[in-house]
């Protein structure tokens, strides 16, 4: 997989030998156009190991069919959806019940997690033996798991499993109502702030855990250059442990909040300092993955300011325009990296196949950001009215188009 990365212009040939079940002489005109402009370039389709996609339970916000459309008008052709829906897919019956929705719904893979804790409650492990033939791993996002005893006994079982543990980190007894960064920001503008503890002390206990049971255990968000420097010793260590960050915390900073629910994601926007151990994280290998947490809210939801607005923003067809824009164009990584860690690191960790999948971007191509014009219900992003450059043209999951630019 990792050769196909390198995979530039975008021709007959090239797709040919790149996804050999496509018929190039039986599509339409229009598609064919795409290929002989030699500014386009071929990507391998990118993975998304962390979505809401809202469905069963949240239909208002997401559906399976509204995410898997937006994720492949991002050139996303597999992504693993989060667990926090109703009913929570903490057994074989709820799970199945999401499964159907996706088979029915679904124009990319979409391959579920399950909940680690009946109920995401905390209380009691779910049903994770049966679980484990329909999931991707395991998860309770959107909460920590805050005992101990628990999170042990988790991945004692998903090692017996063969199962990744995927970790939101937080510790509930440090947030004191906080809804953005403990920092400048929050200070000057009488906000309740998030310290970064909160984030990296359960990653710290969980490290301990993981090295004791041989879990493989995978960090979701990190923001914050304690986590970043915990998890690079880890590795060190030899721990079994991965990790992802998102778009925004590579590129914004507190000192980028608006008074604005589209800038309030949990966890939140931190400081210059923590944005660039991230990025060095990127550079040296601690950060494995890009996610895009995408999380769609209704419009009333997200319009009560910093402090009363839902958390989390919609990102799925914006990360690669946001990450290439901000980050390859600035020289501050290579495109191959950016690449490897929306492809490679993704599948490789959660053994998702690359088929044949693959999507075409012109990079050359600057828009504005209009979120009326989102196919994802969620029209809530810091990036609202900004320029980006890269224009997803063609998404193709399983050999078939399921995307292509108007």
């Amino acid at each position: 997989m990792a050769g196909m990365v390198k995979a530039n212009v975008f021709t007959n040939q090239s797709i040919s030998s790149f996804c050999p079940s496509i018929d190039v002489s039986a599509l339409n005109d229009d598609l064919l156009s795409i290929y002989t402009d030699s500014q386009n370039v071929i990507f391998p389709g990118f993975c998304d190991v962390h979505v809401h996609f809202r469905e069963p339970g949240f239909f208002y916000k997401e559906s399976i069919k509204t995410g898997s459309l937006a994720a492949a008008r991002g050139g996303y052709t597999a992504v693993c959806t989060m667990p926090n829906l109703n009913p929570v897919p903490d057994s074989k019956e709820n799970i199945l019940e999401q499964i159907k929705i996706i088979e029915s719904d679904a124009v990319i893979h979409v391959y579920p997690y399950g909940a680690l804790t009946v109920g995401e409650k905390g209380e009691k492990l779910s049903s994770m033996e049966e679980l484990s033939e329909l999931a991707v791993g395991f998860s309770d996002d959107g909460k920590g798991v805050q005992s101990e005893d628990m999170m042990r006994e988790a991945m004692i079982k998903a090692k017996k499993l063969g199962k990744v543990i995927a970790a939101h980190c937080e510790d509930n007894s440090l947030l004191f109502g906080g809804y953005i960064h403990k920092g400048e920001y929050a200070k000057a503008h009488n906000h309740k702030g998030i310290c970064s503890e909160s984030e990296w002390k359960p990653i710290e206990r969980d490290i301990r855990l993981a090295k004791e049971t041989g879990c493989a255990y995978h960090v979701c968000h990190i923001s914050c250059k304690e986590s970043v420097e915990l998890i690079r010793q880890a590795k060190k260590d030899g721990v079994n442990i991965t990790c992802e960050t998102a778009p925004h915390y590579l590129v914004l900073t507190d000192a980028d909040l608006q008074e604005d629910g589209r800038f309030k994601m949990n966890p939140p926007l931190r400081s210059l300092e923590d944005k660039l151990a991230l990025i060095e994280g990127v550079k040296d290998g601690t950060i494995d993955m890009i996610a895009t947490d995408h999380a769609p809210h209704s419009a009333e939801e997200k319009s009560k300011g910093l402090a009363g607005s839902a958390f989390g923003i919609t990102g799925i067809e914006l990360a690669f325009p946001i990450l290439y824009t901000k980050l390859v164009k600035e020289n501050i990584i290579t495109l191959d990296r950016l690449i490897e860690m929306l492809t490679v690191n993704p599948r490789k960790r959660f053994n998702i196949p690359i088929g044949n999948d693959f999507c075409v971007w012109n990079l050359g191509e600057k828009f504005t950001v209009d979120t009326s014009d989102f196919i994802s219900k969620g029209k809530a992003t810091p990036f609202e009215g900004e320029e980006l450059y890269g224009r997803c043209l063609l998404t193709v999951a399983d050999g078939k188009p399921v995307y292509k630019h108007k």
